[in-house]
């Protein structure tokens, strides 16, 4: 038997057939969160059709700009490097030192950075010769998928190694004394950090990498060590804005292989004029939507980065510390690839290692990140903050403290240069119990220049801890690190 309200549809539907009545017709105008949409017969009008598609078109745009984070920084990263050293594929670079780290995303000042990336299209499979010593690096695809970790995380464990590195459709050569290593992009970078605490073996950690084609290694061309010119550093962004943003994705699609994750991602771009094998050459409408989605796509980056609605984002309920990287480094989870995890990370950083989220007591880093102050606020340059770090931290290396410029999220400029302090310091002010009173403000408190970071009014900042080697009371939680408070 059939429920009773389909007889009364039944009886209802006769009824208005015989009165030679019809069903209401489709509304004319429907009023929408993107204004009046008008139709006839329920078809949208020529105007009503012209805004959907300008709406759809934007609302992708938007997502798109989420999506690409992580290739359009890594795309321009290579750019900005070579733009600085006037170097080329194959040269290493060495970042060191306030001036020269300024124009790098979220970069820690306490040590110095050496890196690169060349093209496997061009070169083919390339060699890697890691030196010994304590480093803390990867290699990354040009989605920032770290493909390996070098140093005491990596396979090297901190004794140096030959690594290869192999592009789609490459053949690997048979060479037990090579780290092979497959990429799934065509273009790649390197990069890692010296901490070794000695200066003469930083220094040998820094110029003892080496880097060549697999074709030349019977001999091998000598690899240039380069560092960047001071007055280049900040004359590129780190991520590019507006339509030049487009433009470093464009030239990325038109070289990379496409991801079978991101073939839908390839369908919505199209429209908007960006094409695997066809110049970028947007017409006026697709570079109207375009600049558009740049500024609210960054918007939203930021809300996703500086208000991480991410769960367990939070590095204990009573802080608003919170965990800088919520991306795994695969970008993989098992029901979805991470979106918003890793757009988070990658608008405020560059470069990723496997060991940057180690659950292993005493290896790797941690990063802990500040974006408001006690009281829910964000940071103003203009007033002053203080953040008590409570005696032995759990860090077996060392601990550090960098601000940040909100805009640019690269180091906080100032006329000191000065942006971050770390219990490297040999000057620092300590308390009677081993805790630290750290200061950030425009001018510093008397007695106290060394445990203070100068902030500029009009310009908003945020902060990153940093753990290297974190240890057991970090990883459960049981380490309590205050919240920065506003001062007097």
């Amino acid at each position: 038997m059939k429920p009773a309200y389909n007889v009364r549809i039944v009886v209802l539907a006769i009824l208005i057939s015989g009165l030679g009545a019809s069903p209401p017709a489709f509304a004319q105008t429907i009023d929408t969160r993107i204004g009046s949409l008008d139709f006839e017969l329920g078809v949208p009008t020529k105007e009503s059709v012209a805004k959907l598609y300008d709406e759809l078109d934007f609302q992708r745009a938007c997502q798109l700009y989420l999506w690409a984070l992580p290739a359009v920084s890594a795309a321009q990263v290579r750019l900005y490097t070579q733009f600085v050293t006037g170097g080329r594929d194959s040269d290493v670079a060495t970042f060191e030192g306030y001036r020269n780290l300024s124009g790098l995303l979220t970069a820690n000042v306490t040590t110095p950075y050496v890196g690169g990336g060349f093209d496997l299209a061009e070169n083919g499979p390339m060699v890697l010769d890691v030196p010994a010593g304590l480093i803390a690096g990867s290699a990354m695809d040009l989605w920032q998928r770290p493909l390996t970790d070098f140093g005491v995380a990596g396979p090297d464990q901190g004794k140096g190694a030959r690594y290869l590195f192999v592009g789609p459709g490459q053949q690997a050569p048979q060479d037990e004394d090579l780290n092979v290593v497959r990429c799934p992009t065509l273009s790649m970078m390197f990069f890692y950090r010296a901490v070794d605490p000695d200066p003469a073996k930083a220094e040998a950690a820094k110029k003892g990498l080496r880097v060549y084609p697999w074709r030349e290694r019977e001999n091998p061309t000598p690899t240039r060590h380069l560092v960047p010119d001071p007055e280049k550093i900040t004359q590129m962004p780190a991520i590019p804005r507006g339509l030049e943003y487009w433009e470093r994705l464009a030239e990325f699609i038109d070289h990379e292989p496409v991801q079978d994750r991101d073939r839908f991602f390839m369908a919505m771009l199209k429209p908007l004029g960006i094409e695997k094998g066809k110049p970028f050459e947007p017409d006026e409408r697709q570079k109207r939507i375009l600049s558009e989605a740049a500024l609210v796509g960054e918007a939203m980056a930021k809300a996703n980065t500086f208000d991480k609605r991410f769960e367990g984002a939070r590095y204990r309920p009573d802080t608003h510390w919170d965990y800088v990287i919520m991306v795994d480094p695969t970008q993989e989870r098992a029901d979805y690839s991470q979106l918003d995890e890793r757009a988070a990370y990658f608008y405020e950083a560059v470069l990723l290692t496997s060991a940057m989220i180690s659950r292993t007591q005493g290896v790797g880093q941690a990063y802990l990140g500040a974006y408001r102050d006690k009281d829910g606020n964000a940071f103003d340059g203009g007033k002053t903050y203080r953040l008590l770090v409570p005696p032995n931290p759990p860090a077996k290396q060392f601990w550090s403290i960098t601000l940040y410029d909100v805009d640019t999220r690269a180091l906080i400029q100032n006329e000191q240069q000065i942006a971050d302090r770390s219990s490297r310091m040999s000057d620092l002010v300590r308390n009677p119990d081993g805790s630290v009173d750290l200061y950030f403000a425009p001018t510093a408190p008397e007695g106290l220049e060394t445990n203070w970071i100068p902030t500029v009014p009009g310009k908003a900042w945020f902060a990153w801890f940093r753990l290297y080697a974190p240890l057991e009371a970090y990883l459960d939680r049981s380490w309590r690190l205050p919240d920065i408070e506003k001062g007097k």
